[in-house]
């Protein structure tokens, strides 16, 4: 009796001790957030917040496999909502489809020919001739008017589309996007919580046969109102010579979780007018993410821009992975090594010489 009494005291302690040694382990930093913002109890807990994917109906194949990994690895646990935007009405094969990937809401949208189309002020000459010797120079997307005016949507009218207005957050899933990690929080809450207005993986340069004079345009704008510029911003992501040129540094918009109230305001919608105005969405060929991020850069403290390292993501050659023991807790299947973050053609070195205020 008293040896089977010993026996259960030492079983106990034993768990006892376990139990410990898990306390431990996930009351490290790099657990804590896991435990701040995690998966929430009820809808109500869940921040104001929608998945967001700009796609056409031969993007299917792409799109099915990139939601099939963000609910496994991700939202079939969080359950937040999905919202689809494309320039013509979506298929019910597409639909259906789709709908069979998730239990979460899932909407599907037209994107409106006015926010689209070659506005009226558009010379269409012009911009045949200027888009055809793009293509001949062998400029990415160069020939492209599609790839145009998604740029212009994206930059402009995304977030005053109907379905998405009653979102204040979107994170941006490209088709073809991969997510090799568990994501074992909420990216969302810790938006909210930590007062963060845009959330990237991947800082990488535009090609600057895109955007000759986009520099040049948002200086002249930033002349006629530099009140707009915020007292802690981050200019110094975007050039290396106090703004006389632009160093092409950017945001990589095929992963963005965005805070849409910036996009809202009234400095972003004048930002956005006097760019649309001079042309150079369809004369030359304006990305949405080099738009976005220098307003971001401008318009906002530094320090409300969030890299999350912590979230595995690869798009086309593209790839951040978590390393050490993030990679082990959340289970990815990435190659640690095989990692953009400090590839000469990458910008989050300039970001984090900002957070700690150390030049390059």
């Amino acid at each position: 009796m008293g040896y089977i009494t010993t026996t259960a005291r030492c079983l106990c302690l034993a768990v006892a001790f376990s139990l410990c040694l898990i306390s431990l382990r996930y009351a490290t930093p790099g657990n804590i957030i896991n435990e701040r913002f995690s998966i929430p109890s009820s809808r109500t807990d869940r921040a104001n917040a929608t998945f967001l994917v700009i796609c056409q109906n031969e993007d299917l194949s792409k799109v099915l496999r990139s939601v099939q990994q963000m609910e496994d690895r991700f939202n079939e646990r969080f359950g937040y909502p999905w919202a689809f935007l494309n320039d013509e009405p979506f298929t019910e094969d597409f639909m259906s489809r789709v709908r069979a990937m998730t239990k979460a809401q899932v909407s599907f949208g037209v994107i409106e020919k006015e926010q689209w189309e070659q506005p009226e002020w558009i010379n269409k000459t012009k911009a045949a001739h200027l888009r055809k010797s793009m293509f001949l120079s062998r400029v990415p997307f160069g020939g492209s008017v599609r790839h145009r005016s998604l740029y212009r949507f994206s930059s402009g009218f995304l977030s005053k589309h109907p379905m998405l207005d009653r979102y204040q957050y979107y994170w941006r899933l490209e088709p073809g996007s991969q997510y090799p990690c568990n994501i074992l929080y909420d990216p969302f809450k810790f938006m909210q919580k930590e007062n963060k207005t845009y959330g990237f993986n991947l800082a990488t340069r535009e090609v600057e046969q895109t955007i000759p004079t986009l520099w040049e345009t948002v200086y002249d704008f930033m002349t006629d109102n530099a009140d707009l510029a915020a007292d802690s911003n981050a200019m110094g992501f975007l050039t290396d010579d106090e703004g006389d040129s632009y160093n092409l540094c950017h945001y990589e918009s095929s992963f963005e979780i965005l805070d849409m109230t910036f996009l809202r305001r009234d400095a972003y919608t004048q930002y956005f007018q006097y760019l649309d105005r001079k042309g150079g969405f369809f004369y030359e060929r304006w990305g949405s993410a080099p738009v976005l991020s220098i307003a971001l850069s401008l318009f906002l403290d530094k320090d409300q821009t969030h890299f999350f390292d912590d979230i595995g993501f690869r798009h086309e050659e593209l790839q951040h992975c978590p390393n050490g023991d993030a990679h082990a807790r959340a289970r990815c299947s990435c190659d640690p090594e095989d990692n953009f973050d400090r590839d000469k053609q990458s910008c989050l070195g300039r970001w984090e010489a900002l957070r700690v205020n150390v030049s390059l």
